[in-house]
Order: structure tokens, then C-alpha cells, then sequence
């Protein structure tokens, strides 16, 4: 069992668990991590000292006396090493540095032509990591870069992303990306452990780091041009047995006439609720509209057609989501992306929840935004390279 597969309670007071406390500000010596972890002095010390050994951990003078020899006080480094993270979309990439304790060092928005295919697009996104760590773009100079050690990458892609292999799979809207090797390309233009994921697993992730570490069991969904959820579990990313789990794109609902999908079927739930969706159905009723930019513009005016479109889709997102929460039971559901700002298809997902949903599964229920900003995506592929590097240590 590896430190991702572990059980939550297995893993307290571990190594990534005493870097987030210290983090977090819970805990500024080896005494507070030993008081909160219940470990003995000697246990935290050995990890305490692994971690500093690997430059996640350091020493940051001495604290106050409580009776006795002055505690030495303990801080994540952040003049030093940072981790670079890329969140990948259909049309723009959220690239960024961020310290060990995954605060955004450094963050900027790109353009992208995802039909430019994986070779253009990865290669030019690697290469803004580097200028943001501040070295030129060239093949294994990112390792160390502007006396700032990049400790890896994390990468979140907009489509199937196979975890393990870092392999993407079939994804819809990207020609030309249908099993390319992630990790390999990058593994030959840089020299630290990057590691892929779907972008709604990233955004789960640093959703729930950022908003709600202390719950157990989170549902996120991402709302753009397309739709997807990321499954938090035991308080840990679910995966499933491949990586896809939480992919509910392509569930079936309740539509007459069923639009057909891009995956081959008809009345998916993309092909019904996603921005892309909302983009085509306008379109077909003679409203010019080009992207999804338009279709929010339009809804927030108050627009007839757009508005009753998006409580449609909201009613569709809310009718396979109460599957979800009947049989997952979460403690939150969030909702993120570009249509999480869209009142009307969050309110008709709220009430479709709470109408189709066991009483008791909404009973605690918190139906909100995500609210960790256009960063979470960024945010949540700096933890997955950190929870990495950690269990390297």
C-alpha cells in the first residue's frame, strides 16, 4: 500500500500531514505536531527531520519558552523550492508556480488552440513554467532555474486522463490527443516528476485543500465548456480502478429530443448541460451566439431562451447528481467552472437535488460554488505534486 492508497486514519500524523499542519500554521514546532498527531516526540522528530532533509521542512530560529529550552520553530521554505502546475482548457491555460505550502507564487492566463494537438500545446505551456520559475525555456534547464528549485510538475487536462500511466483516452474536443503520453513528453523536456490528472480531479483537489480539508466525503463538479466531477473519498482523491471515476459526463439523462454526444451516444449529460451544449441548443434557436462567454453574457441579461436552456441544464446535472449523493452520500457538493457563476442552473441543480435525494443524504448537505477561484485548478495539481515529492521523502 502506498502513502495515496492508504486509509486517512492510517496516515495521521504522516509526513504530508505535518507539513500541512506547519502549512496551515497549526503547528510551528516538533511539540505542536507531537500534541496534534499524538505521536511520541521522538517519532515526529525522525519525520520532521526526513522532511528537512528533502528541503519541505526547515528551521526558523527559535520560538517562546514555555518552560525550559526555547522550542526551535518550524516553517515551510518558500525562497527556495517551488512546484510548477498547469491547468489545461479548452480554449485558455491557467499556468503557475506555487511554494511548498501550495500558495500561488506566480500565476498567469494563456490563450490555447487545444486542435493545435499535445506536442504545440504542452511544449509551449513547459515553457512558460519556465519563465515563471525564471530560467529560458530550453530542454532540462527547469530542474533548477533563477536559484529556485523546481520540485516537479503537475499537469490537469480536459479530458480521460489514464493516472497511472498519465495517458489520455479517448477525450472529446481534443483531435489529435487520443493516447499521447503525457508523462513521457514531458519526462524528455524536464528533469522533475511531472504527473497528469484529469482537470476536474485537479480542481476536487485543491477545492478541498483550499475549502474544506476537515470533510471526508466531497463531490466537485466542473461547469464549462464541458462538464465532469472530481470524488473526494475518506478525504482522499478517488480515482477508481483506471481514473475514471467521478466522470459523469457521459451519463445518460432525461432529454427529448437526445442531442447526440461526441463520444457516439445520445443524451449525454454534456450533450445536454455543458457550455458547449448551451452554445449548440442557442444556436439552433437563431440566437448568434459564438462561445460560452456570450451564452453567460446573454443569461446574465436575462435573456429568455439562455435563462429557461440553463435551468434545463441545471436540472440535468441535478438529476445525475442525485444518483451521486443517494449512493455516495458526501458531505458537500460544489460546483465550479465558468457556469458556476450562473444563478439559474445552480438554483434548478439545488432543487432537483433536494426533490430526487433521501432526506437523509441532504440532511447535512452543502450544495454551494467552489470557492477557491480561477486558481483551483493550478492550486490542486501544486498538492499533487507536493503529496509526490512528500512520499518520496
Amino acid at each position: 500500500m502506498t502513502i495515496d492508497d492508504a486509509p486517512r486514519d492510517a496516515l495521521r500524523g504522516g509526513p504530508r500531514e505535518l507539513l500541512r499542519w506547519v502549512a496551515t500554521g497549526a503547528a510551528v514546532s516538533r511539540a505542536d505536531l507531537s500534541r496534534l498527531s499524538g505521536l511520541s516526540p521522538s517519532t515526529v522528530s525522525q519525520r520532521v527531520e526526513a522532511l528537512i532533509s528533502q528541503g519541505l521542512l526547515e528551521e526558523a530560529g527559535a520560538g517562546r519558552s514555555r518552560g525550559g529550552r526555547r522550542p526551535r520553530q518550524l516553517a515551510v521554505p518558500t525562497g527556495g523550492a517551488v512546484v510548477g502546475a498547469i491547468d489545461l482548457g479548452a480554449h485558455h491555460a491557467r499556468v503557475g508556480t506555487l511554494d511548498l505550502s501550495g500558495r500561488v507564487v506566480k500565476a498567469r492566463t494563456l490563450p490555447v488552440r487545444i486542435e493545435d494537438g499535445p506536442e504545440a500545446v504542452l511544449g509551449a505551456l513547459l515553457a512558460e513554467v519556465a519563465t515563471l520559475v525564471g530560467s529560458a525555456p530550453a530542454a532540462g534547464d527547469l530542474a533548477v532555474a533563477g536559484g529556485s528549485a523546481l520540485r516537479g510538475v503537475g499537469i490537469g487536462i480536459p479530458g480521460p486522463v489514464q493516472h497511472s500511466t498519465g495517458r489520455i483516452v479517448s477525450p472529446s474536443r481534443m483531435p489529435g490527443w487520443n493516447g499521447f503520453d503525457v508523462a513521457a513528453f514531458c519526462a524528455g523536456r524536464v528533469d522533475v516528476p511531472v504527473i497528469v490528472d484529469n482537470d476536474a480531479n485537479l480542481m476536487a483537489l485543491g477545492a478541498h485543500r483550499t475549502a474544506h480539508s476537515e470533510l471526508d466525503h466531497a463531490v466537485y463538479i466542473k461547469a464549462g465548456t464541458g462538464i465532469g466531477s472530481g470524488v473526494i473519498a475518506s478525504g482522499r482523491l478517488h480515482r477508481g480502478a483506471q481514473g475514471s471515476a467521478g466522470d459523469i459526463s457521459h451519463c445518460r439523462v432525461v432529454a427529448d429530443p437526445a442531442p447526440p454526444c461526441t463520444c457516439g451516444n445520445a443524451g449525454c449529460l454534456e450533450a445536454v448541460a455543458s457550455g458547449a451544449a448551451l452554445v449548440t441548443a442557442l444556436r439552433e434557436q437563431g440566437v448568434p451566439v459564438s462561445d460560452l462567454t456570450g451564452v453567460i453574457r446573454l443569461i446574465d441579461d436575462g435573456d429568455r431562451q439562455a435563462t429557461a436552456l440553463a435551468r434545463q441544464a441545471g436540472r440535468a446535472v441535478g438529476e445525475i447528481l442525485a444518483v451521486v449523493v443517494n449512493f455516495f452520500n458526501p458531505q458537500v457538493v460544489a460546483i465550479g467552472g465558468r457556469l458556476a457563476d450562473c444563478e439559474p442552473l445552480l438554483a434548478s441543480m439545488r432543487a432537483t437535488l433536494y426533490e430526487r435525494c433521501l432526506p437523509l443524504a441532504t440532511q447535512t448537505l452543502l450544495i454551494e460554488r467552489v470557492a477557491a477561484g480561477q486558481d483551483v485548478g493550478i492550486t490542486g495539481a501544486a498538492h499533487l505534486v507536493i503529496d509526490h515529492v512528500v512520499a518520496a521523502a
